[in-house]
């Protein structure tokens, strides 16, 4: 499966950016999907997650309440709704997807085996 991000951009703090990733092949609701990002220097961190079958959402304490993940199985697709955005913010954002995994893996970098490219974000004071 390959995955393809796009959306990024930039943006004043406190606006918003839609973030997509679209799938090459068929996601199904048994597919757990994520959105990590990454600082420059600094290791890939978990920013959202949706868990298959339940569609159970899952938030960095960082976003939430202004980070939503969404999912469009018939179009192949996960979504990062991202709402008063903040420099902090800045970042190139990745999805992945990844078929099995227990649950207390939802958050780890190393437990998706399915990336995208990455889709920078940047975040103006």
């Amino acid at each position: 499966v390959q995955l393809q991000a796009s959306g990024g951009g930039l943006v004043q703090a406190g606006g918003s950016l839609r973030l997509s990733c679209v799938a090459s092949e068929r996601i199904s609701s048994s597919d757990d999907m994520a959105w990590f990002r990454q600082y420059p220097g600094k290791e890939r961190e978990f920013v959202a997650a949706t868990r298959r079958n339940t569609g159970t959402t899952y938030y960095a304490d960082s976003v939430k309440g202004r980070f939503t993940i969404s999912r469009d199985n018939a179009r192949n697709t996960v979504y990062l709704q991202m709402n008063s955005l903040k420099p902090e913010d800045t970042a190139v954002y990745y999805c992945a997807t990844r078929r099995t995994g227990i649950l207390s893996t939802i958050r780890d970098v190393a437990a998706y085996s399915r990336w995208g490219q990455g889709t920078l974000v940047t975040v103006s004071s």
